[in-house]
């Protein structure tokens, strides 16, 4: 039988290897940090292994391996991938800058992580894109997230792609760049307000992938995966301006001034989001009708009222510590 036949594939044992790219990341630590607590030995593969050191302490001793590998290298991807029982690639971004490209990173990369796996013998294989993926995209970001669902699943048959929705969580910078940007901008500029969101939390996506390696039902499958909070991205502003203290007022954009500010955030970095964003946005986030998703893995989707009022409690006026209002 192949490594990675799509059926009878066993769970992963206590301490088989896990690789995981990307695995210093928001979603990455979350990831790493579930595969240790379920026994499993991981490799964490980072473009710079030195600035990934706070993974170790997160297993055991001597359980979490955090070694350099950039997933643009075939022999740094099959080094990363030897003797690995299992693989999730988490590589991503949501801007290009420099070297950082849509194409290498999230199209040609994921293909390279998926060969090295099967290459490797890897059972298992899981695929962390996002929802609206689509390698027929005019928009740069989703086709890139497309094409590589496309060649992890050429590579690798039995991959599984997991789709979240917004990933919410303490480093997540989408609830933390508003909530930054209230504490220092008269308003909070609702840019196409009445795009919905389905904000999913880090720990849940974590599950998730853990449940996807174990499972062989979900071999050669893609869920996507949302919270169950649907909320127009108005509506999380005013509830980032309300959990902060900070009162400030939700304004609504025209599409005009969206597409300037979309625009200007093309070339300046702490502009709320860039062209790309602003089209994904206009096309919503939410997990589509029908679509397998957390609870098909066996995951309970948190609330977004059970962790963003406290993830939220430092950006108060005088700090994680006044009182509230």
């Amino acid at each position: 039988m192949m490594a990675n036949s799509v059926n009878g594939v066993p769970p992963l044992a206590q301490g088989e290897l896990v690789t995981v790219v990307g695995g210093a990341g928001f979603i990455g630590r979350y990831v790493v940090q579930a595969l240790a607590r379920a026994g499993c030995r991981v490799r964490a593969v980072s473009r710079h292994a030195d600035s990934a050191l706070f993974l170790k302490p997160l297993g055991d001793l001597g359980q979490i391996q955090v070694v350099s590998g950039n997933i643009t290298s075939d022999a740094d991807m099959a080094a990363a991938f030897a003797g690995a029982a299992a693989g999730v690639n988490l590589v991503g971004i949501l801007a290009e800058s420099g070297s950082q490209r849509f194409d290498s990173l999230q199209a040609e990369g994921a293909g390279r992580a998926a060969r090295a796996a099967a290459a490797a013998g890897a059972r298992s294989f899981v695929q962390v894109s996002a929802i609206g993926a689509d390698a027929g995209s005019p928009i740069a970001y989703a086709r890139s997230k497309g094409e590589g669902e496309q060649a992890v699943l050429a590579a690798f048959p039995g991959a599984t792609i997991l789709r979240p929705s917004l990933v919410a969580g303490p480093e997540d910078q989408f609830f933390n760049r508003f909530a930054g940007m209230a504490r220092i901008a008269p308003f909070l500029p609702a840019i196409s307000g009445s795009s919905l969101f389905q904000p999913v939390y880090v720990h849940d996506v974590a599950d998730a992938v853990l449940a996807a390696l174990n499972n062989p039902a979900a071999r050669g499958q893609t869920y996507e995966l949302g919270g169950p909070d649907v909320l127009s991205f108005t509506a999380i502003l005013q509830m980032i301006s309300d959990l902060t203290g900070l009162d400030r007022p939700v304004v609504p954009l025209s599409d005009f001034t969206s597409g300037l500010l979309a625009k200007l955030g093309d070339v300046l970095p702490f502009m709320p989001m860039n062209s790309d964003q602003l089209a994904m946005l206009k096309k919503g986030n939410i997990v589509g009708p029908g679509r397998p998703g957390l609870a098909d893995l066996g995951v309970t989707p948190t609330p977004l009222a059970a962790f963003v009022p406290a993830m939220l409690e430092r950006f108060r006026r005088g700090g994680r510590f006044a009182k509230a209002a």
